[in-house]
Parts: C-alpha cells; sequence; structure tokens
C-alpha cells in the first residue's frame, strides 16, 4: 500500500512539473502596450471617421493648426482636449479658426469617450 502511495505522489509531482513547464508567458513579448493600442485608435479616427486629416497634418498648417503645434500649447497651457472636441471648452490654439472648426463637432461630439481620449493621446504623440 505504501507503494502504491508513493508511486501515485511521485506521478502527481511529476504531472504538476511538465503543466508548469507548457505555460505560456501571460505577456507574450510581441503582445502591444495599451498606450500603443490608444496610439493606433487614435490615428484611427484621426485618419477615418474623425475627418481631422482634412485639415491638420503632423507638422504643417494646412486648414487648421498642425499636430505638433497643438499638443504643444495644449500642454504648456494645461488645456483639455477632450473638453474642446466636445464643445465644452473654448479654443486656445488658434482661436480665428473656431467656426471652421465648428462644422466638426458634429463628429466629434459622437466619438465615445474612448476615443476622444485615444486622440488626444495620438496628438500628444507628436509634441515634442
Amino acid at each position: 500500500m505504501k507503494k502504491i502511495i508513493l508511486l501515485f505522489t511521485i506521478l502527481l509531482f511529476v504531472s504538476c512539473k511538465k503543466n508548469e513547464e507548457k505555460k505560456e508567458p501571460l505577456y507574450p513579448e510581441t503582445a502591444k502596450t495599451a498606450q500603443e493600442i490608444q496610439l493606433e485608435l487614435g490615428k484611427t479616427i484621426f485618419e477615418g471617421k474623425g475627418n481631422c486629416f482634412a485639415c491638420h497634418k503632423p507638422d504643417q498648417k494646412i486648414i487648421g493648426p498642425s499636430i505638433q503645434e497643438i499638443a504643444k500649447i495644449y500642454k504648456e497651457q494645461n488645456g483639455d482636449m477632450v473638453a474642446f472636441l466636445q464643445e465644452k471648452a473654448k479654443p486656445i490654439v488658434d482661436p480665428s479658426q473656431y467656426e471652421t472648426m465648428r462644422t466638426n463637432f458634429v463628429i466629434t461630439k459622437n466619438l465615445t469617450p474612448e476615443e476622444l481620449k485615444a486622440l488626444e493621446a495620438y496628438f500628444y504623440s507628436f509634441s515634442k
């Protein structure tokens, strides 16, 4: 009887050890970080349904100010970009362009809070 119990204990120990060796890492090296996912979503919104690309470019003024300029000014003045996109805050970058931007509030007001934060993170990724 003692031999059976000993054998069972050894088999149990060996089988548990094998399961531990086969476990894959919880976060593989190829997994994207939350920040990378957020930036990708922000870029997708910027280039897609947000229609931001029509007036804003990364490093040059087209119709509206560049992304770099927007990020710089919002960062310096501790502005709330999300509130502005929801038309709950006054413009701080180029108030003379406010009327042009107002037409896009129809789009930005319909973005989810997650999408707005991702868009904000995407803009801030251009700040130096």
